[in-house]
């Protein structure tokens, strides 16, 4: 405790954290480094592996994920033409039915542009490149003695091509497993299947992926990333531990399958599980915070108290990030902005990655018409990729989707097989109850989850309510008042989209104006993160880590593989509504 006194914090993240490795894993990235780093890795969470064609088949990139509905049906669109009026009457912008001024035309007051480029952008969009499948190596003439051995070492992420009697030529191998970045820009003729494991934060599972196949894939991600990007060789992974930092979406089967990767695939000697809430708290030096966090697809608003999340605050809101961009692609062809392309981001994977640069780069909330002049591309024919200079309107309009979430319409997933809710080893010790209504499609993101019946106090989650909603209802559920004056001083926002300029003044005046006029509270206000907000909770993990002196709440692989949470255990992992809110400790029985 003494040397803890007078060691400089710095030091003390070297010294410790060199062997820690905390790992954020989200529906759109998954945040990855060693404690000792300032930032972690961000990469995005997907993985491509390649598929034979039949001879008859065209060649093309496939996404997994089947959607039981990816457009607006006409009522949805109509609601989101009146949220979209809602929002025009609010910024004193035109209203879609009004005409826009063309852009020859002076702009009038309170119109805001941005007419010049950033060299920022013109050195990406000028040097965008397919990704390459091929594999190319020089074979030598020299025979080759190949193992026979079906379980000899061969390199798993390549496939050879037959061939080999031709000296010194050069061998093209596909990539038989493509990661992060480059998975998203596969070119599109190319016969390769894209997967993301984890959509609107749970398991990806369908009739068309099961859950063995998530949970491959979720091994083989992270497993390239400790190898590839941290360097940390199989052989090796005993002597390092894991820190998981996972949202309060997850259920208990998640976490449990997550662990076990962990510890029993990846080879970590011992790990702990952290609530994302309560990570972020730390990452910005609060105890006591309401954290909004606004993720790619799920936005979570949980309530921290003195270092402690309270489970009956937590709210879970089906829409983020990505259903902003998708929000701002629809704004441009209402207002017949957008050039003649086949934008597709629900299929096309690299559509998606221009739209979320636009988004990052220009939509903001601010009062009066706001526009920009970028350069828009075509990713329809590979071979010569399109581009189009062109003005964005209304870029205000799609981050208000947060506070009117009828103007964003997310995609529709089926329900996961009835085999996922059989879980005779739940650790809470109870039995999942299924009913037919559990399999019927909800409206919304979280149709898969609608009427998941398992712990219905434990995470609320809306379709239809907005931010500043969600938080108020929050905040009151705490029953309060002084607890209520702390949290409504002290809201956090964190993940990507909580960069969006505007967003925390236009929430502080909402969030007032919304607490009832019964309720005593005079202020209300969004406190400025201390580091980059995406990535706050990746790094309340490292604190958490690097602080936990003792960590008897930590668990051994050893333990983990031989006990798991069997009844009757030596060793019995303690009971909790939120098992990352005790950390998966154990104790003595």
């Amino acid at each position: 405790m003494d040397y803890l006194k007078t060691v400089v914090p710095s030091q003390l993240m070297a010294e410790r954290g060199a062997n820690l490795v905390v790992i954020n894993p989200g529906s759109s990235n998954v945040r990855i480094g060693f404690a000792s780093q300032d930032v972690p890795f961000n990469i995005p969470h997907c993985i491509a592996r390649h598929i034979t064609q039949r001879k008859d088949d065209t060649p093309r990139l496939s996404v997994r994920d089947k959607m039981l509905n990816c457009h607006a049906t006409p009522s949805q669109n109509a609601e989101r033409e009146r949220a979209y009026d809602i929002i025009a009457s609010l910024l004193k912008i035109p209203f879609l039915d009004e005409e826009m001024p063309s852009a020859n035309q002076a702009l009038p007051p309170k119109m805001g542009r941005v007419d010049a480029l950033s060299s920022q952008q013109n050195k990406d969009d000028s040097k965008f490149t397919w990704t390459d499948v091929m594999d190319r190596s020089i074979k030598s003439s020299t025979p080759i003695e190949r193992p026979v051995d079906k379980d000899a070492d061969v390199d798993p992420l390549q496939r050879s091509t037959p061939d080999d009697t031709e000296p010194n030529s050069e061998e093209n191998m596909y990539k038989e497993i493509i990661f992060g970045e480059d998975a998203l820009k596969i070119p599109p003729s190319e016969s390769y299947c894209l997967s993301h494991p984890i959509r609107r934060g749970h398991f990806n599972i369908s009739q068309d992926y099961s859950l063995h196949q998530v949970l491959e894939d979720l091994r083989t991600i992270w497993n390239w990333i400790l190898t590839e990007k941290l360097h940390i060789n199989p052989r090796d992974r005993h002597l390092y531990s894991a820190i998981l930092v996972l949202g309060e979406t997850f259920d208990n089967r998640e976490i449990k399958e997550m662990l076990s990767i962990v510890l029993c695939d990846l080879g970590f000697s011992t790990a702990v599980i952290h609530q994302e809430a309560l990570a972020a708290a730390f990452g910005n030096g609060l105890s006591t915070s309401c954290v909004v966090n606004i993720g790619a697809q799920v936005t979570q608003v949980v309530c921290v108290e003195d270092g402690v999340a309270l489970p009956h605050t937590a709210l879970a809101l089906p829409y983020g990030g990505d259903d902003i961009s998708r929000c701002l692609l629809w704004v441009q062809r209402r207002h017949r902005t957008w050039p003649n392309f086949q934008t597709d981001p629900v299929n096309r994977p690299i559509d998606m990655l221009m739209l979320n640069k636009l988004k990052e780069s220009y939509s903001q909330i601010r009062s009066g018409s706001f526009d920009a002049v970028s350069v828009v591309h075509s990713y329809e024919h590979e071979k010569s990729v399109g581009h189009q200079k062109t003005k964005l309107s209304a870029l205000n309009v799609p981050p208000m989707g947060l506070l009117y979430p009828r103007v964003l319409v997310p995609e529709e997933y089926p329900p996961p097989p009835r085999s996922w809710f059989q879980d005779y080893d739940d650790m809470l010790e109870d039995t999942w109850q299924t009913s037919d209504s559990l399999y019927s499609s909800g409206n919304g993101g979280f149709g898969m989850w609608d009427n998941y019946p398992m712990f219905p106090t434990r995470l609320k989650k809306f379709d239809n309510i907005g931010l500043v909603e969600a938080i108020v209802s929050s905040i009151l559920s705490t029953g309060r008042i002084e607890l209520q004056r702390k949290l409504f001083c002290s809201i956090q926002l964190v993940g990507g989209t909580a960069s969006t300029a505007g967003l925390a003044p236009v929430l502080e005046q909402r969030v007032l104006n919304t607490i009832p006029s019964n309720q005593p509270i005079e202020k209300a206000e969004v406190l400025q993160s201390r580091s980059y907000p995406l990535f706050v909770p990746w790094k309340g993990g490292v604190i958490l880590g690097v602080l936990d002196i003792g960590r008897d709440a930590w668990i051994h692989r050893e333990d983990w593989a031989k006990n798991g949470v069997h009844i009757g255990s030596g060793r019995k992992y303690r009971d909790s509504y939120f098992l990352q809110a005790q950390a998966m400790c154990y104790y003595n029985s």
